[in-house]
C-alpha cells in the first residue's frame, strides 16, 4: 500500500507517469470518454482548513471515475476532540477505499498513514502540498516539455508551497532560486534536506535573473491573518510585476497557486497576462489527482 504525503514518497519514475497519465486522462475527458475505473470506490475527504480547488477537483474527480467522494468537515467528525486521531484513522479507513486530508496538521496526516488501512494523500499540510506539485509541473510538460535541467524562481514566504517546491527540485531535476525576505525562509531541515538543489536569496530581482518559471504564494497564508499589516512591509520588494518578470528568460512562466491577492504578491498585469499559466494550473489539479487516485488504487 503507498500513500502520497510528500512527494518523496514516491520515486521520480512513478512521478512522471502520474503526470503523463494525467495528460492522456485530461485529454481522454474533453474528448467526452467515460472512464469507470473507480466504480464502487468512496474517498473520504477529510477537511480542517476551507478549500475551493481541493475540494472541488478531488470531488469532480471521483465522480469522473465512476466513484464517490465524502465530505467531513471538523465540524462533521470528532477529529481530535473527542477521540484520539488513531481511532478516527481505523475506524474511517475500515469503511473506505482511500483518505484525502487537507488539514493543518501535518502529524495528523503521518498519524492517518501509521494507524489506517488505506491509502493516504495529503491534499494540504503546514509542512507540504505535493498535490499542487503535481498539478504544476504537468503545467509546465504541457505548455514548455521538460522541466528538468531549468531554472525555477519561488517568490515570497518560505512556506509550505515553497517546501515542496524544493522537494520537486530534487525529484523532478530543477534548479531553485528561493527569494524570500530576511526571517521568512523555509525550514531549516528542508534546507539541510534539499542545499544541493536549492540557493537562497533576499533579493527577488537577483533570484528571478535567467529563470524559467516564476512562482508565488499569497503573503499570508490561512492562520497568518493577524500578520497581515507585518507581512505587507516585510514582502513590499518581493511582489511578482512586470519590472521582476523582466529579469527571468523572455519566454519565462508565471505560476501561483491560487487564490491570488493582486496588487500583493502578484499584479494583475502578470497574473492575467501572457505568461501567466494559473488557469490551466487550477484546472490540472483535477486530472493531476484523478492519476494520483488511479495510481493508488486501481
Amino acid at each position: 500500500m503507498k500513500h502520497f504525503i510528500n512527494l518523496d514518497d514516491l520515486s521520480t519514475t512513478d512521478l512522471n507517469q502520474i503526470i503523463d497519465q494525467a495528460i492522456v486522462l485530461k485529454k481522454e475527458h474533453k474528448a467526452g470518454k467515460i472512464n469507470e475505473t473507480l466504480k464502487n470506490k468512496t474517498l473520504a475527504m477529510i477537511f480542517d482548513k476551507s478549500s475551493t480547488r481541493t475540494r472541488v477537483s478531488f470531488e469532480a474527480g471521483m465522480t469522473q471515475l465512476g466513484g464517490h467522494a465524502l465530505f467531513l468537515s471538523d465540524r462533521d467528525i470528532q477529529l481530535g476532540r473527542g477521540e484520539p486521531t488513531t481511532d478516527t484513522a481505523i475506524v474511517i479507513s475500515s469503511m473506505v477505499d482511500a483518505i484525502m486530508m487537507r488539514v493543518s496538521s501535518h502529524d495528523d496526516i503521518n498519524n492517518f498513514a501509521e494507524n489506517g488501512s488505506v491509502p493516504i494523500i495529503n491534499a494540504l499540510s503546514d509542512e507540504s502540498h505535493p498535490c499542487q506539485l503535481l498539478a504544476d509541473m504537468m503545467t509546465y510538460k504541457e505548455h514548455k516539455g521538460s522541466i528538468q535541467g531549468k531554472t525555477v524562481t519561488w517568490v515570497g514566504d518560505g512556506n509550505n508551497m515553497c517546501h515542496t517546491y524544493m522537494q520537486a527540485a530534487k525529484a523532478f531535476g530543477f534548479k531553485l532560486n528561493i527569494a524570500t525576505p530576511e526571517g521568512y525562509e523555509p525550514e531549516k531541515r528542508f534546507i539541510d534536506n534539499y542545499q544541493d538543489y536549492i540557493q537562497l536569496f533576499n533579493n527577488a530581482e537577483q533570484a528571478c535573473k535567467n529563470t524559467d518559471l516564476v512562482v508565488t504564494d499569497v503573503w499570508a497564508s490561512m492562520g497568518q491573518e493577524a500578520e497581515q499589516a507585518k507581512r505587507e512591509l516585510a514582502f513590499e520588494n518581493f511582489q511578482v510585476n512586470e519590472e521582476l518578470m523582466m529579469n527571468a528568460n523572455s519566454n519565462a512562466s508565471f505560476m501561483h497557486c491560487l487564490p491570488a491577492h493582486r496588487g500583493e504578491e502578484v499584479s494583475a498585469s502578470v497574473i492575467d497576462g501572457s505568461q501567466s499559466l494559473v488557469w490551466d494550473e487550477a484546472e490540472n489539479r483535477l486530472h493531476a489527482q484523478k492519476s494520483l487516485l488511479l495510481y493508488l488504487l486501481d
